[in-house]
């Protein structure tokens, strides 16, 4: 597994901005979509192209446009749907899929309950979204659940990360055999005994929809 933190002026200003407390729901919302395009640049270097001619005003031109099948971007619900826009903004003709996970708040552990995704993804690129790598178990459960359906080649954006779960999202995917680069906007310090990110931003769901009551 890769990590690329990017380190960018305007990314650690975004990412400030949603730290704080104070920064109400739509104004997190907005710079959310925003931190995930400055992501996705980065994420996307790898990104498979093929080369395609054009006629330009003047005489013919070489460039490249995507390869398919076309690259699959998965949020991870619900916190998930509010990097989606960010991310389609910047490749509109991506596919979108959908997977619902849930972390179970006394064991940790990640459970599926929903997905739209196509059965067979082989050949596929991914880009999974998911704003808090915390345990990791989620994100890994995922990147697991695409590669089965034949995704060869996976990349996970997230706003931030906690060491702990990196670590542990290397040692499940340690057999994986499949490309695999987390992107961050910023590595924390440490999870606390939540499993919440510290200092983190608070729970990203929550933030960006409000609280929902169980």
């Amino acid at each position: 597994m890769k990590l690329l933190a990017v380190d960018h002026p305007l990314v650690s200003h975004k990412l400030t901005v949603l730290r704080d407390r104070d920064t109400d729901s739509p104004t997190f919302r907005r710079l959310t979509e925003e931190l995930v395009t400055l992501l996705a640049y980065e994420a996307t270097r790898d990104i498979r192209v093929s080369p395609h001619t054009v006629r330009t005003p003047v005489a013919a031109a070489e460039g490249v446009r995507l390869s398919l099948p076309r690259p699959l971007v998965v949020p991870i619900l619900r916190a998930g749907l509010g990097m989606l826009e960010g991310m389609t903004r910047l490749m509109p003709s991506a596919e979108v899929g959908f997977v619902g996970m849930v972390r179970n708040e006394e064991t940790l552990q990640p459970t599926t309950y929903a997905e739209r995704l196509p059965e067979d993804l082989s050949g596929r690129q991914c880009y999974v979204l998911d704003p808090m790598l915390a345990t990791g178990g989620t994100l890994a459960a995922t990147v697991r659940f695409l590669v089965d359906r034949g995704a060869d080649h996976i990349t996970c954006i997230c706003l931030l990360a906690a060491p702990e779960g990196l670590h542990r999202m290397e040692q499940l995917l340690d057999d994986l055999n499949v490309p695999c680069t987390v992107v961050v906007a910023g590595v924390d310090e440490r999870l606390n005994e939540k499993g919440y990110i510290v200092p983190g931003l608070g729970d990203a769901g929550d933030r960006l929809y409000g609280v929902v009551d169980h």
